[in-house]
């Protein structure tokens, strides 16, 4: 017979079973993810729940990540280091000018339609897969991120850039157990993206 989620979970579901631990939320997940249980209530206003969703985890509409060092100790380091990241990306952008080949693409309709149209991407890493030839192109920046060991999520790690006079979509990205994390490289002058209520993000 065919493999369940649940089959997959029975070696994991020992290991923490010996250490007086449960993995309930981890089957409450996959029951959610298939559809089997109800998408949980927003968290607060603005929230847009997803199925793929954990239970009892902290949630906050924005996190300071810098004054957290506990939580984020590779934060700081990332901020002092911004400058080697937006030389790299300038210096690609400016080599890309003068060739036929353009560094950013298109994202897919569905990321267009949570960001806003305008919104584009060049991808370093995806899905937990470095891409080997575009990491090239910013051979800085990713032995920063390689040095500083930073707990990279599957979403992965790209350079975003908006085309003028559009903007991001008010969104969430629906999953609660991944964090987002912006680094602004080149931010026109006085604008800014407004994160949540007041925060700014320059």
């Amino acid at each position: 017979p065919p493999k369940t989620d649940a089959d997959g979970l029975v070696d994991i579901d020992k290991f923490y079973g010996a250490k007086g631990q449960n993995i309930d939320r981890i089957r409450t997940f996959c029951q959610r993810a298939q559809g089997n249980l109800p998408l949980p209530e927003p968290a607060s206003e603005g929230h847009q729940p997803s199925e793929e969703h954990i239970d009892d985890l902290s949630a906050k509409p924005f996190w300071e990540v810098t004054a957290d060092t506990q939580s984020f100790p590779w934060a700081e380091k990332l901020e002092q280091n911004a400058n080697v990241i937006a030389e790299e990306f300038t210096q690609q952008i400016l080599q890309k000018e003068n060739t036929d080949s353009a560094l950013f693409s298109g994202d897919s309709a569905w990321q267009s339609k949570v960001m806003g149209t305008g919104w584009s991407a060049f991808r370093l890493q995806r899905l937990g897969v470095w891409n080997v030839e575009n990491c090239a192109k910013f051979p800085k920046t990713y032995d920063l991120l390689k040095e500083l060991d930073i707990p990279l999520a599957v979403r992965g790690v790209c350079f975003a850039r908006q085309t003028p006079g559009t903007g991001v979509g008010a969104h969430t990205d629906g999953r609660n157990f991944i964090l987002t994390s912006h680094l602004g490289l080149k931010i026109p002058e006085g604008r800014c993206i407004v994160l949540h209520d007041d925060e700014l993000w320059m």
